[in-house]
C-alpha cells in the first residue's frame, strides 16, 4: 500500500473510531469498561485480519465501521417480530453506509470507493462480490466467537431445535472460508456441538452452496 493510501487508511480508522468511542453502553473486557462498538470493532478488525490477511483498503474500511453508531437506532424503536426486525436492519445498514461514506470523502475517496463499502455494508451482491462475501463471514465468525454465548443467555426460552436453526441460517450466508474460520474456533463444547448439528442439518444445501462455489472461482 502506498505511504499516502495508508495514512488516508489510518484517518479514516481513526474517524470511525471516536464516533463508536461516543457509545454510552459499555462492556467489560480485561477488568476494564470500553465502550461497547470500539471493542465489537475492534474485533471485526483482528478476525478480518486472521482470515483475510491480505483485505482490500474498502474492506478493512468496512469491517471497522460494520457498526459504526449503532446504539443511535435502537431495536425496541421497531415493532416485534421479522418485519420489525428487518426494517430496523435495514435502517442501520443505511445509516452505517452514510456515516462511513462521509467521513471517507472528508478523507478523499472516490464515489465509487464509497459507493463499494456503502454495498458490503448493506451485504448487497453477497455472493457474487467476494469483499461482500468476507465481510460477512468475518461478521459472522466474530458473533459465533464472541457474542454466542450472550445471545444463548438472552434468549434462554429456545430449545436446541431453534438454536440450530440460527445457526443454520447463519452458515447459508457464508462461504466455505468462513465456515472453515468457524469451526476453527476454541469454542465451549455446548456451542460445538450446536454449531456441528446444525453442520449436519444442512449438509446438503451447504455442499450445493460449495459446488457453485468452486464453480465461480474456477
Amino acid at each position: 500500500m502506498k505511504p499516502e493510501a495508508n495514512e488516508r487508511l489510518g484517518a479514516v480508522i481513526a474517524a470511525i473510531d471516536k464516533v463508536n468511542a461516543e457509545d454510552p453502553r459499555t462492556i467489560d473486557v480485561d477488568g476494564k469498561s470500553r465502550p461497547y462498538e470500539s471493542v465489537y470493532a475492534g474485533r471485526m478488525t483482528e478476525t478480518l485480519s486472521r482470515i483475510y490477511p491480505d483485505a482490500s483498503e474498502l474492506l478493512q474500511i468496512a469491517a471497522r465501521a460494520q457498526h459504526i453508531r449503532r446504539w443511535a437506532i435502537p431495536r425496541d424503536k421497531y415493532p416485534e417480530g421479522r418485519e420489525g426486525y428487518n426494517k430496523w436492519r435495514r435502517e442501520l445498514r443505511d445509516l452505517h453506509a452514510s456515516l462511513v461514506g462521509t467521513i471517507m470523502r472528508e478523507n478523499g475517496y472516490s464515489d465509487r470507493d464509497i459507493e463499494l463499502v456503502g454495498q458490503f455494508l448493506k451485504k448487497e451482491q453477497l455472493k457474487k462480490e467476494p469483499d461482500s462475501q468476507a465481510l460477512e463471514n468475518v461478521v459472522d465468525v466474530v458473533f459465533i466467537e464472541h457474542y454466542w454465548d450472550d445471545f444463548v443467555a438472552k434468549y434462554a426460552h429456545y430449545d436446541d431445535d431453534k438454536l440450530i436453526d440460527i445457526v443454520g441460517k447463519t452458515l447459508r450466508k457464508m462461504s466455505s472460508k468462513g465456515h472453515a474460520a468457524a469451526l476453527a474456533l476454541d469454542l465451549p463444547d455446548e456451542t460445538k456441538r450446536i454449531i456441528l448439528a446444525a453442520v449436519e442439518r444442512e449438509k446438503d444445501k451447504l455442499a450445493a452452496m460449495a459446488k457453485v462455489e468452486m464453480e465461480r472461482n474456477g
